[in-house]
């Protein structure tokens, strides 16, 4: 282990400096009776800090887990008391996400079955953190052996390596989409109080897959329903391009390659007023979400990069007051937000994931430090 010392330091700054050294205000404040212990360490290499795996403020979700580890799960903290929660409230998005469930997702075969063991009480939240845990029951770590001396091309394995010095090999570790798991839980929960709080109604499907782009103005976002999206595999509510985006991807998958894509996301009904200026804008609180997902590359909301090409006549949306009395847009090219502030339109974003990275095309990957440095040939 490395040693230690207990030293005292004045809380101002080293007590080599001398008070003249100090403006006139800080000398009456540095008296050496202002003091703090601390232990220092001799070894200055250990000073990674490994953070990152929460997310929220009122609403905060810790997500933990390995895609070929014991399991994954979350800790949700901040819930409501008095909402009624059972496993199968989860259960139903968790299903959604589940991988092999067709041809055109991962082969994996997971039942990601959840347990809460803390935070619910006959059915009813405590308002006490919630811990979540699915196990994962189809784990392949001899898959991975060959990826123990040579980097994935375009996974985190290199850039995990680098900052921390260790990776996890099998799989994909923290960076799996496994750890998604731990956010489609609490999502769900989230769902639920909303839903029971503003009637707030929140739906995704895929809107491009590869070159087949679903037009927008074929979904009519005000009356969509999940049964319309869970209608075919690719989950496109409309049911041309969804056939169109299938064949894409079996044209691709029957090749080892892969193909990218996005998923549009609305939400209905969000209450007003919701996010603040500057740095804690709606927007840029969605972005840092929905970025944080695997294979994320891009982002936008309302009429996003396509807005450029309108001018400010074209692109601003008319005020008006429908007959309740409310004041509403015409239009929502600024996607039901406004000074990063929620004006009560339909909320509608837009992000875009890479083609998966890992498919069957043989790659050159390079071997890690201390090895052999001739580049391998590998199976991605």
């Amino acid at each position: 282990m490395a040693s230690s010392s207990l030293t005292s330091k004045s809380i101002l700054g080293s007590t080599k400096l001398g008070s003249s050294s100090l403006p006139s205000e800080l000398r009456r404040l540095s008296s050496p009776a202002v003091q703090i212990s601390l232990r220092t360490q001799t070894r200055k290499n250990f000073q990674i800090q490994a953070t990152g795996s929460s997310y929220g403020t009122h609403f905060r979700v810790s997500t933990f887990g390995e895609s070929h580890g014991g399991g994954v799960g979350c800790i949700i903290d901040g819930c409501p008391p008095r909402i009624p929660l059972t496993e199968s409230d989860l259960q139903f998005d968790l299903d959604r996400r589940r991988p092999g469930q067709s041809r055109i997702t991962t082969p994996r075969k997971e039942t990601d079955t959840c347990r809460i063991s803390s935070g619910v009480s006959e059915g009813m939240t405590t308002g006490t953190p919630i811990h979540v845990f699915v196990p994962n029951t189809d784990q392949r770590g001899l898959d991975y052996s060959e990826m123990s001396v040579a980097y994935r091309p375009s996974h985190a394995d290199a850039t995990y390596d680098m900052k921390y010095g260790v990776r996890s090999v099998q799989g994909g570790g923290r960076s799996s989409a496994r750890e998604t798991i731990g956010r489609v839980a609490p999502g769900a929960l989230a769902k639920k109080i909303l839903k029971q709080f503003a009637g707030t109604e929140i739906l995704a499907y895929v809107s491009q897959v590869h070159h087949v782009v679903l037009p927008e103005e074929l979904v009519d976002h005000e009356n969509l329903t999940l049964e319309q999206i869970e209608n075919n595999i690719v989950r496109c509510p409309n049911p041309e391009y969804a056939e169109k985006m299938i064949a894409a991807i079996d044209a691709v998958r029957t090749k080892g390659n892969s193909v990218g894509g996005v998923v549009t996301c609305i939400v209905r009904n969000a209450p007003r007023g919701l996010g603040t200026p500057v740095f804690d804008k709606l927007e840029a609180e969605l972005a840092k979400a929905c970025m944080s997902l695997p294979a994320t590359k891009g982002f936008e909301f309302g009429s996003g990069f396509a807005g450029t090409f309108l001018t400010g006549l074209e692109h601003n949306d008319e005020f008006y007051t429908d007959e309740n009395g409310r004041i509403r847009t015409r239009t929502n090219r600024s996607g039901g937000i406004q000074g990063g502030i929620s004006n009560g339109e339909i909320i509608n974003m837009r992000v875009a994931f890479k083609p998966t990275s890992t498919i069957g095309e043989a790659k050159y990957g390079n071997q890690r430090q201390g090895r052999n440095r001739n580049d391998c040939a590998w199976s991605s």
